[in-house]
């Protein structure tokens, strides 16, 4: 969602860092820059001019201007206030109390229903709560509630809705069966609508007077643009939110709702979707989501998301094998396998510092021949991934077959993987940094 507005800025970055000396001329034309990238991002005008203000003032500080690394001192600056526009510090969501009552609320098409999925198996996967509720109080909109119980299912958490449509008795109904089963979280799924209007805004004030939210979260598409301002003003108004999160954020969005909305509704946002499937869901770092921006990285998040795709068990015994070049097409595959779980390659080569400098992107990553290395591993037999040698024309023929490419596809995986074993051996023991492209035609 940030790469035209990480382009821009990073770009910007890039002019002043190592110009040694800061100017109140250099300032003025870097700020420029990055007030038009802003503005080119759909970030709110408001929000652009005192963002503006606030970098100015700090840039043209006599501390700054007299510093020993003033180029420092300035991507600093504008790293901090980008930090504080996005929310400055995370708000953990506090889960101490039980059972913990969360309303989310928005437009219709902003992705509730998913969210609600996704958030109830955020709060059993990854903060450990066994007794969670996921209520269809969306008596609008056609299947709505047929669609949480399917995510209920796939999240293994209890569903609850009834068969009428008086949304504010179904809310009332589940909070009264929630404090009789003890449960430890409870997800309500409310209506929205195309845009904002009375009808449904007193719906969640009633909802709200007959089952009290602890949280309520406006799901807000980051595709709003503009428009993100208008919304989440009003829904902070009335019916009031503690939060925001965030859906679509992997999508074609320019990035402008992210950097506007807070500023409007003067609450954090506090999680992000970063996908369609119902694990890609995320805490919102504004920290490290404006070091992405700048073209810093975000190695904390790519650790953490290593972490939850691989043991470092299995780290320290793949390095091993690598080392004594006994690693095979299995322990590729489940190295492929692993990566595929952390999310698209380009998302990762984002966070990675300096990455883009070092012409590692998305643009010389192809994920379309990781997919065929894949196929072609998995209709190999397990005897044939660990002694690729034995594989003669008939077996190389069956597999191209059964993977659904060429011959000369799987010919040539063969041979560049045998060609990685080759130099990982002369490599072991070596001292020195790996380079992008040190496996010439392995696609990474």
């Amino acid at each position: 969602m940030f790469d035209s507005i990480s382009s821009r800025l990073g770009g910007v970055i890039r002019k002043i860092r190592g110009s040694g000396v800061i100017s109140e001329k250099n300032v003025e034309k870097s700020l420029k820059e990055i007030k038009m990238s802003l503005l080119e991002a759909d970030v709110n005008y408001r929000v652009v001019k005192e963002f503006i203000s606030k970098v100015k003032e700090k840039a043209l500080g006599e501390s700054v201007l007299r510093s020993l690394s003033p180029d420092q001192q300035f991507i600093k600056i504008v790293n901090d206030e980008l930090t504080a526009l996005l929310g400055g510090g995370t708000k953990p969501l506090d889960i101490s109390k039980k059972p913990l009552f969360i309303m989310l609320a928005g437009l219709q098409g902003s992705g509730k229903t998913t969210t609600a999925g996704k958030l109830a198996r955020y709060l059993k996967e990854e903060r450990g709560l066994s007794k969670i509720l996921l209520v269809g109080a969306d008596t609008y909109r056609p299947a709505a509630r047929e669609q949480l119980e399917k995510l209920a299912a796939q999240a293994s958490v209890s569903f609850y809705s009834e068969k009428h449509d008086n949304a504010v008795k179904i809310s009332e109904n589940a909070r009264k069966k929630t404090e009789k089963e003890a449960y430890d979280a409870v997800i309500f799924d409310t209506a929205g609508r195309l845009h904002i209007d009375e009808e449904m805004i007193r719906e969640l004030e009633k909802i709200k007077q007959k089952a009290p939210p602890d949280e309520t979260f406006l799901v807000a598409d980051a595709m709003l643009g503009q428009e993100s301002v208008n919304v989440a003003k009003k829904f902070s108004e009335s019916p009031g939110i503690t939060g925001l999160i965030l859906t679509k954020i992997d999508g074609d969005a320019r990035g402008g709702a992210a950097l506007s909305m807070k500023y409007a509704a003067g609450t954090p946002v506090r999680f992000m979707g970063t996908g369609e499937k119902i694990d890609r869901f995320e805490i919102f770092h504004p920290d490290r989501i404006a070091g992405r921006i700048l073209g810093m990285g975000d190695i904390v998040s790519l650790a953490e998301k290593a972490q939850k795709s691989i043991t470092e068990q299995e780290a320290k015994k793949a390095e091993e094998k690598l080392k004594k070049a006994s690693f095979t097409f299995e322990d590729f595959l489940e190295q492929m396998q692993a990566m595929k779980n952390m999310g698209p390659l380009g998302d990762m080569l984002k966070m990675i510092p300096g990455a883009e400098k070092m012409g590692m992107n998305a643009e010389n990553i192809n994920e379309d021949e990781l997919k065929y290395a894949e196929a072609i591993i998995l209709s190999m037999t397990p005897k044939e991934r660990v002694k690729p040698e034995i594989l003669d024309i008939s077996r190389k023929r069956r597999i191209a077959k059964g993977a659904g490419v060429s011959e000369s596809r799987v010919g040539r995986l063969v041979k560049q993987f045998s060609r990685m074993k080759k130099m990982m051996k002369k490599m072991a023991g070596k001292k020195g940094k790996m380079k992008p492209g040190s496996f010439p035609g392995m696609p990474f």
